[in-house]
């Protein structure tokens, strides 16, 4: 339940946690940050950290940890077999989940190779509401192909749809009927869908999905990465949610998917990740990879520490007053734009507060990358670095030719328990001065392109000289302000 304020312009989502330790920031001003964004190739991970002020690429493996989560990595077990620090956490995942059988991996995208490696075989399709990145390059790697079935609602910036993250149930029965059971590796549900704005979908529809595959005998998966803010999403907008504790959500899907995976970056609040099945059968097939491609059975790559850190984390993950702290901030930040004018992402999802940058640059083409422009404006406006979610995000068809994003996204992720209010406050008023000189802005090309994720180290410039008239004009409306 919401803390209500007594004075209602003083409205705020409120910290449930106190600072105990900080860490020094550095708020270039606005030459040096046209420098760097402009020496990092205009990719916002090629930026050193000691060149940005609030750091929203992601909120994996950044997220604040709790006084809880650092003492117990204390008591970490670094046997190489038989770890007790394994032991406790395969007790967390039994008391979230509710279930016995537990796989260790480095983290979320080892998960996705382990399980293409296992299930995917070539010329077989994944089904799934929404792709995301590292997931589908695994698939396709292994020769299948990706069918993105989200409902069209999924697909619009702004509605009063509360779980635009759903699957498109007829679609998907469509799908396998003409596709055929046998060429269907599986079928994935991605919570808090990532690329489409960090957008929930509902329990009744991952049960039906899972109901669905289950009448068809194909393989059913959760990346469940994104949970906690699902199920804050569940708990507070669907009806059949509000009374069930977060814990009967988190067993009611383990009871009903054949596998759940997820990077304890984000579900944890740690590093690493697991794969999970109530029955065994799907971990004793995917067991014969860990020690492959991981580490033994008791770490699968991680760290020992972060795995006891994990363990500690999942267990508050049943805490609403834990949950809540991603979701109420991103809302507060989206209502702070759009009540400024700006477009974003409604309603807010998890993950953060995505701006929907082919309306900040409607005249600009999908190959002149108009996130990664917009991404490039707010670091030089703010030295604020968000991440690209639009078709620097995609990958190219095997013909070579771009495959567009259906929505052109600059994601300003919200780590947890690490940003001010003030901070977040700040990073409405820097992305409203963007949007006002968002005429200023023009697009970018490919300076060095990989062929696979290249969004994470690619290189672009800018066309024309933009950046040098937008930093000019922040000089000229700031004065000597940063």
């Amino acid at each position: 339940m919401a803390v209500k304020f007594y004075q209602k312009e003083n409205q705020v989502p409120l910290e449930m946690h106190k600072v105990r330790m900080v860490q020094k920031l550095t708020l270039l001003p606005v030459e040096e940050r046209l420098r760097a964004i402009q020496e990092a190739g205009n990719n916002t991970f090629l930026l050193q950290n000691r060149d940005i002020y609030m750091d929203m690429i992601t909120d994996s493996g950044v997220n604040g940890m709790s006084d809880k989560q650092v003492a117990s990595m204390l008591v970490a077990d670094d046997s190489y077999a038989g770890s007790e620090t394994w032991n406790r956490a395969k007790a967390a995942l039994k008391e979230v989940f509710g279930v016995d059988n537990a796989l260790p991996v480095h983290q979320g995208r080892a998960a996705e190779n382990i399980l293409a490696e296992a299930l995917v075989k070539p010329g077989q399709k994944a089904l799934m509401n929404f792709h995301f990145t590292t997931t589908k390059a695994h698939i396709t790697r292994c020769g299948g192909e990706v069918i993105e079935l989200v409902d069209p609602k999924g697909l619009k910036p702004q509605s009063d749809d509360l779980f635009k993250g759903d699957f498109n149930l007829d679609s998907l029965r469509n799908c396998i009927k003409e596709t055929t059971p046998e060429n269907i590796a599986f079928i994935r549900v991605e919570a808090g869908t990532n690329l489409i704005g960090g957008q929930p979908v509902s329990l009744k529809n991952m049960l039906d999905v899972a109901g669905i595959a289950k009448e068809n005998g194909v393989i059913s998966v959760l990346d469940a990465s994104l949970l906690q803010d699902n199920v804050y999403f569940m708990k507070t907008r669907e009806e059949q949610c509000k009374d069930m504790t977060t814990k009967e959500i988190y067993h009611t899907l383990a009871d009903n998917f054949d596998i759940i995976y997820f990077s304890a970056r984000k579900l944890g609040f740690s590093r690493g990740g697991f794969i999970i099945s109530k029955d065994a059968k799907w971990t004793n097939q995917l067991m014969e990879f860990i020690p492959l491609y991981e580490g033994f059975l008791t770490y699968g790559g991680m760290e020992v520490r972060s795995i006891e850190a994990a363990a500690q984390g999942l267990l508050e993950s049943l805490d609403m007053e834990y949950i809540n702290q991603g979701p109420e901030f991103i809302a507060y930040l989206a209502k702070e734009l759009d009540d400024y004018g700006v477009p974003v992402i409604l309603p807010a999802g998890g993950l953060g507060c995505h701006l929907n940058c082919s309306e900040f640059v409607p005249d600009m083409p999908h190959n002149q990358y108009p996130a990664a422009a917009v991404g490039a404006a707010v670091y030089i406006a703010g030295g604020i670095r968000g991440m690209e979610r639009g078709t620097v995000s995609e990958q190219r068809e095997e013909d070579g030719t771009e495959r567009y994003a259906e929505l052109e996204l600059q994601r300003l992720a919200v780590p947890r328990r690490v940003f001010t209010l003030s901070q977040i406050k700040y990073c409405a008023d820097r992305v409203k001065w963007v949007w006002d000189n968002r005429k200023l802005i023009g697009g970018l090309e490919w300076t060095m392109e990989p062929k696979v994720l290249r969004f994470f180290f690619g290189r672009m410039k800018e066309i024309g000289h933009w950046q040098e008239d937008l930093a000019a004009k922040f000089r000229e409306d700031f004065g000597d302000s940063l």
